[in-house]
């Protein structure tokens, strides 16, 4: 058995590689690399003396802007590079906060390229400073922002468009909002009138709505109610509600046949998957005596009772208990109640936008409550029809963004006789 002479087998044509050779050849491939990720990084590379001249600039940026190296290394500045506005800033506050700070990231400017087009980037810049910490240059880097200004742009043209359409929106709401109340409430003979229309939101039609309107000679009918939900669902209940309740009351005007029409008609309209109703109180008003009162008789479907304000200072709720909501029930029950209004007395109806509003002006705060009202009332009487509604609204600005319903009131107001007021 021979021995195989290990040296007659190796490749004589491959040279022997030192250790020293090996690691020539790789630092010069890390320089390499390194050099190659300089100049085709995928953002601009650029270094400037302190007084603002190119002295370093990478291939990437040259090609976004389409100059030539000679063209800007040691003839152009920095600040060469911007647009006017772009110029502007860099003196008055870019390069005062480098220097303050020794480094600034994500300013946004735009650079101009050879062919006068504009380049919007985001720049990043530091100072470098020598082992003694004195400044010796500043190293920039670029960012393409081109992708980021489309988006911007295209974001805040959306961002226009949205609030045009809301802006739209608002407007048709608000006219149709105009079109399912009374443009002015009718004169009444005899008595003072008030009403306010308080608008939780401009987004969105309520569903309050009130009115008041002759009947037979010396007969007034009038009405406040409240239709479940908001939007154009609400205000076609609505519209359906305030006209039914006119051509009721014209072919019977007792209030508990009025509501009782439009129970059954709510009723027989709404009444499958989608049912709608709402809560009414309904009045007539007839004079009564000689002294210029006034007889009233309210019928409720489900509504906040009504207040009465009386001359003498005392203030409490008209009683209409277990009044049901109308459109529920095919036959719901009516609850009614009659009282003469005498000269100084104010009644005032409202939907309970306004007790069920936060006392706090945030969504944890208390209702204000049907027991806070009577108290207000109880310190507001004797009051008059304008009187009571103004008070109102000041009590509504108060809670400020705890109003989160519609909510509308309607005064009625017997003045008193000149003699009454002197006495």
């Amino acid at each position: 058995m021979c021995k195989t002479d290990d040296s007659e087998n190796s490749d004589s044509s491959t040279p022997d590689r030192q250790p020293g050779d090996e690691q020539a050849m790789f630092s010069a491939l890390l320089e390499d690399s390194a050099q190659d990720l300089y100049e085709h990084a995928p953002c601009g590379y650029l270094s400037t003396l302190l007084d603002g001249k190119i002295a370093k600039i990478n291939t990437t940026l040259l090609d976004w802007l389409g100059y030539d190296r000679g063209d800007l290394v040691g003839r152009k500045t920095f600040a060469d590079l911007l647009t006017v506005g772009g110029r502007l800033y860099h003196e008055t506050h870019f390069a005062p906060l480098l220097r303050m700070q020794g480094e600034i990231s994500g300013i946004a400017l735009e650079l101009k390229a050879a062919d006068g087009s504009r380049l919007p980037v985001l720049v990043t810049s530091t100072v470098r400073t020598g082992s003694d910490g004195q400044p010796l240059l500043i190293r920039t880097t670029v960012f393409d922002a081109r992708d980021r200004r489309a988006y911007e742009t295209e974001l805040l043209r959306a961002r226009q468009e949205s609030e045009r359409e809301r802006e739209r929106l608002k407007s048709l709401n608000a006219t149709l909002q105009k079109t399912l109340l009374p443009p002015a409430l009718v004169n009444v003979p005899g008595l003072d009138v008030a009403a306010h229309y308080h608008i939780a939101s401009l987004d969105e039609v309520g569903g309050d709505f009130y009115d008041l309107f002759p009947l037979a000679a010396g007969t007034w009918g009038f009405f406040l109610g409240d239709v479940c939900g908001k939007g154009a669902a609400a205000a076609a209940i609505t519209s359906l509600a305030r006209y039914t309740l006119r051509a009721a009351a014209v072919y019977d005007p007792d209030p508990a046949a009025v509501l009782a029409n439009l129970n059954t008609v709510l009723n027989h309209e709404y009444n499958g998957d989608d049912p709608r109703f709402c809560t009414v109180i309904f009045g007539l008003l007839t004079p009564d005596g000689d002294d210029g009162g006034f007889r009233v008789t309210l019928a409720s479907g489900g509504h906040p009772p009504a207040l009465l304000m009386r001359a003498d200072g005392h203030a409490d709720y008209l009683p209409t208990p277990d009044g049901q909501l109308i459109g529920v029930l095919p036959d719901a029950h009516i609850a009614t109640t009659t009282v003469r209004l005498d000269p100084g007395d104010t009644l005032l109806l409202h939907t309970d936008g306004l007790t069920e509003a936060h006392t706090a002006h945030n969504s944890e705060g208390d209702r204000y409550g049907d027991d806070a009202l009577l108290e207000f009332a109880q310190t507001l009487a004797p009051t008059t029809a304008v009187g009571a509604v103004a008070a109102i609204r000041d009590l509504l600005d108060t809670f400020g963004t705890g109003v989160d319903d519609d909510t509308a009131v309607l005064a009625l107001n017997v003045p008193r006789s000149t003699s009454e007021e002197q006495t």
